[in-house]
């Protein structure tokens, strides 16, 4: 019963997938009735990056996706080992404070962005894409510092015992073990840039500069009638993060398990 429950529940994650995948190879006057096409029509993901730039929006969603996650993970990673190790006056109360935030809605803070952003000049510019969240979150910093509280102190204290400063410490020492937890923090990081929308639509006009989602919108108001063309560019945007989770899902695991257990 226990295998039929999960077997149930992989199948209704994995079933729009499918579907998208099967429905990507169908003729554009195909009704849907068989989700299984007869012969494969794979120009449809051509016609994907001749409709829109969608390989310059792909290569730009990398860029954006690459730049807040490698910001991410230094900056928390910092942070967390600041408030899991380093004894400052106010240190819980800060950072009680700082978690506090996650208590704040996202669409609250739009408003109150991009105004900065267009105070400062950079609406429709690749920087307000990468700036505001290139400098840690509450989440990742939460993240990193359960991780650092779980590693055996006696660690830092023999590199002191051998001279080691406190940034030499978490370079030589900490972070080579905090791997798996900087790792679900990137994975974490790259998967939400990758299918954010309301801050791309918010802060982007130009085709140039825009993200994937951003671009799979703007096809979906413009060619609304050719559905398989659709699903193709939904596959093409999927597809990255398929890559990713085969190559780092071993890790993942393992930073999640390791990172709530002491």
């Amino acid at each position: 019963m226990i295998y039929a429950a999960l077997v149930a529940v992989a199948w209704c994650a994995l079933a729009p997938v499918l579907f998208a995948v099967a429905g990507s190879l169908q003729h554009t006057g195909a009704t849907g009735a068989n989700p299984v096409p007869g012969q494969p029509r794979w120009s449809n993901y051509r016609l994907v990056f001749e409709y829109l730039p969608f390989g310059r929006m792909l290569l730009n969603t990398v860029l954006y996706a690459g730049c807040v996650t490698v910001g991410q993970v230094f900056f928390c990673s910092t942070a967390g080992y600041a408030f899991a190790r380093l004894p400052f006056r106010g240190r819980d109360l800060i950072f009680l404070g700082y978690l506090g935030t996650l208590m704040i809605p996202a669409t609250a803070t739009v408003l109150p962005q991009f105004i900065l952003m267009r105070a400062l000049g950079w609406v429709d510019t690749p920087l307000a894409m990468v700036v505001p969240g290139l400098f840690g979150s509450a989440f990742g910093t939460y993240l990193m510092r359960q991780f650092y509280l779980n590693l055996p102190v006696e660690l830092e204290e023999a590199a002191t015992l051998d001279g080691c400063s406190v940034w030499q410490t978490y370079r030589k020492v900490v972070a080579p073990n905090a791997r798996p937890a900087m790792l679900v923090l990137a994975v974490l990081t790259w998967v939400t840039v990758w299918n954010d929308f309301l801050w791309p639509l918010v802060m982007i006009q130009r085709d140039s500069i825009s993200t994937v989602t951003l671009g799979l919108v703007w096809m979906q108001g413009q060619y609304a009638t050719q559905r398989p063309v659709l699903l193709a560019a939904s596959v093409v945007m999927l597809a990255p993060m398929v890559g990713i989770y085969a190559l780092a899902h071993r890790a993942f695991v393992r930073g999640v398990i390791t990172t709530g257990l002491r």
